[in-house]
């Protein structure tokens, strides 16, 4: 599916897809780019459990913050996440055609 931009050149949105966390530094940089709330931060437990942050108990079991998805739907295809992520973990694809 390709779009167009505003002047009418062809344009291939590359949707996030997965981020994998084992690459994952957790550093906030692709939640700080992306205005649309495809991701947040987690925790991620030595057994490999994702915890939400902030939650006093869980705090001390969490070995390392990764980027998880969380609303994938909302995502535009920009791949602005990709350009700032220094680990380069993440996965886009274009829109398959069976799934429009």
């Amino acid at each position: 599916m390709s779009s167009l931009t505003r002047d009418g050149r062809s344009w291939q949105p590359d949707f996030l897809i997965a981020i994998d966390a084992k690459r994952c530094i957790g550093c906030g940089r692709c939640f700080k780019v992306c205005g649309r709330g495809v991701m947040v931060l987690k925790g991620l437990t030595e057994e490999g459990d994702l915890v939400d942050l902030g939650n006093d108990d869980d705090d001390d079991e969490i070995e390392k913050k990764v980027m998880v998805m969380d609303d994938a739907g909302a995502c535009v295809g920009c791949r602005a996440c990709a350009r700032v992520c220094p680990a380069n973990c993440q996965t886009h694809a274009p829109l398959a055609a069976d799934a429009a």
